[in-house]
């Protein structure tokens, strides 16, 4: 699933492409005919990105909601606008760039209370400029369950998935099964301050990477199919690899149905 990265960077891009503009708006899926019918001609206020949700505004009352999922993209394409391929279940095209969204969990025509609902129901975004770190800090400190559970929590922090999560603890040092509450504050603080910066680079860069200087990438093994979003990464999908800083296997369970990856020697059980 993309992470909060991805989210951002689209919203960045359809703000140069869109934004105040008249976007026409389409649905070949069907899918979204009638809300595409309905945004259809209309200017594009403002796009903006909270954890893993996209929302483009359109004026009052008239807010494309969409969460990408699993399997949701988000192409970028110049004009001329060529025949869809495959199931588009949204086309916008601009003056000089289309985008075809493919495959999403949610693709809805909201209005703003709902809109007001969906972000009020989410986490702080280490990306947004109205992200209050303390927010979280105060669910944290008094959570009994693990930092991998609640790096996780979108209603915690929102935009953190798997692979920022594994990198953010390890470069921490700090054991995935710690407790919140056990976590002290200027270690919050640090582990913040690390997300802010490695998901501004992941806006950057358009992937993830996250090993320092002094660690040399050349360690590495070619990255699997699916660690292509993630190339120079310490844990991510290395499960049995030595750690770049130590030597030791990087261990590897399920946790909450989804894959934990930490190396035991660098992060050691608290």
């Amino acid at each position: 699933m993309p992470e909060g990265h991805t989210l951002h960077r689209l919203a960045r891009t359809h703000r140069r492409r869109f934004v105040g503009k008249p976007v026409e708006a389409s649905s070949p899926q069907g899918r979204f005919a009638t809300s595409a019918e309905i945004v259809d001609g209309r200017v594009l206020e403002r796009a903006e990105a909270h954890g893993k949700h996209l929302f483009h505004h359109y004026g009052p009352d008239l807010v494309v909601h969409v969460h990408l999922g699993l399997y949701g993209k988000f192409s970028d394409v110049k004009v001329p606008v060529d025949p869809p391929r495959g199931l588009v279940r949204l086309r916008l095209v601009g003056p000089t760039h289309y985008a075809d969204l493919r495959g999403p969990t949610t693709c809805e025509l909201i209005t703003d209370h709902e809109a007001d609902a969906v972000h009020a129901r989410l986490g702080v975004d280490p990306l947004r400029e109205d992200a209050d770190p303390d927010r979280a800090w105060a669910r944290i400190s008094r959570s009994r369950a693990p930092l991998a559970t609640l790096l996780m929590d979108q209603t915690v922090i929102a935009g953190v998935g798997n692979v920022y999560r594994a990198e953010a603890l390890f470069r921490l040092g700090l054991d995935p099964l710690l407790p919140g509450r056990a976590l002290d504050r200027p270690t919050w603080d640090a582990l913040w301050a690390d997300l802010v910066d490695m998901l501004r680079d992941g806006v950057k860069r358009g992937k993830i990477e996250t090993l320092r200087p002094e660690d040399d990438p050349r360690m590495l093994d070619a990255p699997d199919r699916g660690a292509l979003c993630a190339r120079r990464v310490y844990t991510y999908r290395r499960t049995g690899r030595p750690c770049l800083v130590c030597g030791t296997p990087i261990a590897h369970e399920k946790h909450l149905a989804r894959n934990l990856f930490w190396c035991p020697t660098c992060q050691p059980a608290s």
